[in-house]
């Protein structure tokens, strides 16, 4: 897999029956495909939980959503201590360009998490943006917060 621009983490990897490998991804307690955009993922909530202190118990990876009738997934929902939701992730393989077209996609999810926050990576470029809820506008941080300074 691919450098990314994130702390290394050791993963379990294996190789199944198929010769494809997998990675064992603790939040869904299972063995997943080892895709360039899984290996984005696993590195980013490793980068949450290890380096800004979220709580694990707190954060819900491919989490279901509706929107227009249609059923989505949205990679990484992290909730408050009260259980509302507080920050949505998007991931991308590190070859894909985060731009407005993906900055769309994880906006059109809020329409249904309204979440405060959201963030968006390829593992080598992270951007994250507080959503203004009276104008719908968005200001861009230029540092990735711990999780207590979301929730101020």
């Amino acid at each position: 897999m691919p450098k990314l621009n994130l702390p290394e983490y050791p993963y379990r990897i294996r190789t199944n029956r198929n010769g494809k490998h997998e990675i064992h991804d603790p939040f869904r307690k299972k063995y997943v495909r080892l895709t360039p955009e899984e290996w984005v993922r696993q590195n980013f909530l490793n980068f949450l939980v290890n380096h800004h202190s979220f709580p694990a118990s707190l954060i819900h990876v491919e989490a279901s959503l509706m929107y227009n009738r249609l059923s989505k997934r949205s990679d990484i929902v992290v909730y408050s201590r009260q259980g509302k939701p507080l920050l949505a992730v998007e991931c991308k393989a590190p070859t894909v360009e985060i731009d407005q077209q993906v900055f769309d996609q994880l906006a059109m999810y809020n329409f249904t998490l309204k979440v405060p926050y959201l963030a968006l990576t390829n593992g080598i470029r992270h951007f994250i943006c507080r959503m203004e809820p009276v104008n719908g506008s968005y200001t861009f941080l230029e540092n990735f917060p711990a999780y207590h300074e979301l929730q101020e």
